[in-house]
């Protein structure tokens, strides 16, 4: 009877001990997205991180599209150096001309990195900033003698960057002006969604004929920074990789083991063997 008694006290140790351990088990589990996978820029509390990267503006490229408006005294000069105003509608075969919806023409750089602008000509754009671009037509036309102190606007029509994978809104998204970082253009898209590894961000490029990945973490400020692909170029593609979690979701099951859930119901199996196995031993006594 005192060995019963014995044996009946070491099964529910036994059982008390099995139910904390699943239970510490899955609250492990619960916990395994942990912040430091999740939370941006955790080096930069309380802390000056200095850019090494220079800004550099965007360059042009053949294809690009641009709009560059002059403007002088008189109405008459202006007008031939300004592309027409259109009106582009939906379902037209033809651009039209008129007072409503209005948008503006643009130069698209051709092969060989050249504009054809009215009056003067070819002009070679290729490599040129926004601001490089607009300070050589004004010196053309002052040259020229065709225009008395210009002023020359410029601005990009066409510029895209593209960001994939775990992001709350992919898609195209426009440039519209120099210095636009990776984070500019991840806020475009909605920021990650909670699926997307923060620690491997690619983003892939096209340098003179040869596309170049780079990898982005966006947990470190300091190294984010430093990277050549901070400030994005017109047809970068952004692609946010997803986590162990999203991959698994992929296959039949695949988080299941992850789940609190999942050890709870180990636990309560747990539990049950080993009533059965003290009720089996009671009665073998």
């Amino acid at each position: 009877m005192l060995y019963l008694r014995d044996y009946t006290s070491l099964v529910k140790n036994m059982k008390k001990q099995i139910i904390f351990s699943v239970a510490a088990v899955a609250l492990l589990v619960s916990a395994c997205a942990a912040p430091a996978n999740v939370v941006y820029f955790q080096d930069s509390s309380d802390k000056e991180i200095h850019n090494d990267v220079e800004v550099e503006s965007i360059r042009l490229r053949p294809a690009d599209k641009i709009s560059i408006i002059v403007n002088c005294t008189g109405v008459e000069l202006m007008q031939q150096f300004n592309l027409p105003y259109v009106s582009r509608y939906v379902g037209a075969s033809t651009e039209g001309y008129s007072s409503g919806n209005m948008g503006i023409s643009g130069y698209i750089v051709d092969a060989e990195g050249n504009i054809d602008y009215p009056v003067i000509g070819k002009i070679h754009v290729a490599g040129l900033t926004r601001a490089e671009v607009a300070e050589k037509i004004k010196n053309e036309l002052q040259t020229q003698a065709l225009v008395r102190d210009p002023v020359v606007t410029v601005d990009y029509l066409n510029l895209y960057v593209s960001l994939m994978g775990e992001v709350a809104r992919p898609g195209r998204y426009a440039v519209t002006r120099d210095a636009v970082t990776v984070l500019d253009a991840i806020a475009l898209a909605g920021d990650l969604t909670i699926f997307g590894r923060r620690d491997n961000i690619r983003v892939i490029r096209e340098e003179n004929g040869i596309q170049k990945t780079y990898l982005l973490d966006l947990r470190s400020m300091e190294e984010l920074v430093k990277s050549p692909a901070y400030y994005v170029c017109q047809n970068d593609l952004i692609y946010v990789e997803p986590n162990g979690m999203r991959t698994r979701q992929s296959t039949v099951n695949g988080n299941t083991v992850m789940s609190t859930s999942f050890w709870i119901s180990i636990a309560s199996l747990a539990a049950t063997l080993v009533s059965t196995i003290t009720v089996v031993a009671m009665r073998l006594q």
